[in-house]
């Protein structure tokens, strides 16, 4: 079994003008609306799940739909941007996952083959060299031993559910099995096996969840897909392979795009949206597929508020922030391979029986554990060659600290590692820089869902669980597939085909919820 990084990105994007806490809310596009329609179903925001969900409807024979999004184009947290002369993603840029032999195949998988995205693997595993404070230091055999470290971890968490036993933090798991790191060597790897993929800490997250996330994903023996993991590099952008499938079915009188939802009415009878420019869209049932992040911060108010149940479960549940931090340069200086480790807390090692030939991924071990760990290099052949480009990954807490310091300091720390890493190298000043404030951002308020340890699957279930007419999809709401691309269509499609059976008359019920979650025996 081995783990393989998540790298997913948030739902709605911004446009426009009107500012709020540093970022640009959309607003309306010049094309007029009636001030007050209706339609059968309304699908609130326009990523995967949202799109997915549309189609699906499509397919049901039911074309009495309007698909609202806030950004100027559909892709969610599939956000690409150009920089440097090439287009990069600030936001998801992996797919996890493809098929092995007739197994199961990845739904993103498939869409992607369709529409033609241009991707190339990424050796996560095979195509690392390792650094720390004093520049290039090869401990690549910790690495390796920490790959181990997360299969013993995933095999005992597999056992404790096996035999009802109640969930440990991932940390107490490792820490149960004797796998606490002891050095800044032994935390970067552990970091790049563990929160590069939840972008959060062993700490912060369930030890049972995570397991079954990560098998459920990569592991064929227990369902998975496989241990693939594919990076776009389609020029076009990683969102055009749901673009273009929405132009396979969508119609533009379904479609509102920068079209901002300020609150939502909901009942037993139907639903109500309301938009910043003072219009609204009635219907009889509406699909929300807002992040988890949203939800949590009220940036978007729902009427009446949400029975107590699904308020303590979007409470419960947390919101990751995983931050890709983009440098170029005139000419490559660095490792060539995809990617460079600097030295942390938490990270995978490599298996024997991977030849390393061109690197990748750079690790950077610092005493301070997260501190700017993961490297990747563009500048590769097959990838972006001759582009200049580099970028160092962080999440989690670290990654809402840097969303508080100005593009300057966050330039001057990062560049501060690379002299680190590369000591006797005068390196230049790069000539282009960015990153995108996921934690920040109201569309978003972070990249993907994680599942803490206090979360149970009655929580969860809360979560999922439709109120009056207005149900629920996304990454956040699969249990199987929390984080992922592939959750959130696979959530897109299951929760439409409940909302078409409501519509057809079909079996309409609500979806399990719990009045309160208890325990099983009182303190």
């Amino acid at each position: 079994m081995h783990l393989h990084l998540k790298h997913i990105t948030p739902f709605l994007l911004l446009t426009g003008s009107r500012v709020v806490h540093g970022f640009a809310i959309p607003t309306r596009e010049p094309k007029t609306y009636s001030a007050n329609s209706t339609t059968k179903v309304l699908v609130l925001g326009g990523g995967v799940a949202g799109v997915i969900a549309a189609r699906t409807l499509h397919e049901q024979g039911i074309d009495d739909f309007v698909l609202v999004e806030a950004r100027d184009e559909l892709g969610g947290r599939l956000h690409s941007t150009p920089f440097g002369g090439h287009v990069v993603e600030l936001g998801a840029n992996w797919i996890q996952g493809t098929q092995t032999g007739n197994g199961p195949i990845n739904p993103i998988w498939e869409l992607a083959q369709k529409h033609g995205l241009k991707t190339h693997i990424s050796d996560f595993y095979g195509s690392l060299k390792t650094f720390d404070e004093t520049g290039e230091v090869d401990f690549v055999d910790v690495f390796n031993a920490s790959v181990n470290n997360f299969d013993k971890y995933v095999d005992y968490s597999g056992e404790r559910l096996s035999k009802d036993l109640v969930d440990l933090t991932a940390r107490s798991t490792y820490d149960y099995i004797g796998k606490r790191p002891r050095n800044a060597h032994e935390m970067a790897a552990e970091y790049m096996n563990f929160d590069w993929e939840y972008a959060q800490t062993p700490l912060q997250s369930s030890g049972i969840a995570t397991a079954r996330n990560s098998n459920f994903t990569f592991e064929p023996a227990a369902g998975g897909f496989s241990d693939d993991n594919i990076l776009s590099i389609d020029q076009r952008g990683y969102k055009t392979f749901i673009q273009q499938e929405a132009k396979s079915f969508l119609k533009p009188e379904q479609l509102r795009l920068n079209t901002l939802v300020n609150y939502v009415e909901w009942s037993d009878s139907g639903v109500k949206a309301v938009f910043s420019d003072g219009s609204s869209i009635s219907a009889d049932y509406a699909i929300c597929t807002f992040s988890l992040g949203v939800l949590k911060n009220d940036d978007v108010k729902f009427v009446p508020d949400f029975p107590d149940y699904k308020t303590e479960a979007i409470a419960s549940m947390t919101m990751g922030t995983y931050t890709k931090i983009f440098l170029q340069f005139p000419q490559k200086f660095w490792f060539d391979t995809e990617v460079g480790i600097i030295i942390l807390p938490f990270i995978k090692p490599i298996s024997d029986s991977i030849m390393v030939v061109h690197t990748q991924f750079g690790l950077y071990a610092d005493s301070e554990r997260g501190r700017y760990p993961i490297w990747q290099s563009l500048d590769k052949e097959g990838f972006l060659p001759e582009s200049g480009i580099i970028f160092v990954t962080v999440t989690g807490d670290f990654s809402e600290r840097i969303e508080a310091l100005s593009d300057t300091e966050v330039k001057e720390e990062t560049m501060s590692v690379l002299k680190s890493m590369y000591p006797n190298i005068t390196i230049p000043e790069p000539s282009d820089f960015t990153f995108h404030r996921w934690f920040n951002d109201p569309l978003y308020r972070g990249s993907y869902s994680n599942w803490p340890p206090s979360f149970v699957r009655q929580h969860h279930d809360n979560f999922r669980a439709n109120v009056g007419r207005l149900y629920f999809a996304g990454e956040g709401t699969s249990q199987d597939y929390y984080g992922y691309l592939h959750g959130a269509y696979f959530e897109g499609r299951d929760i439409a085909d409940v909302v078409a059976k409501c519509v057809h008359g079909n079996g309409c019920v609500s979806l399990q919820r719990y009045e309160e979650v208890k325990n099983t025996v009182p303190y």
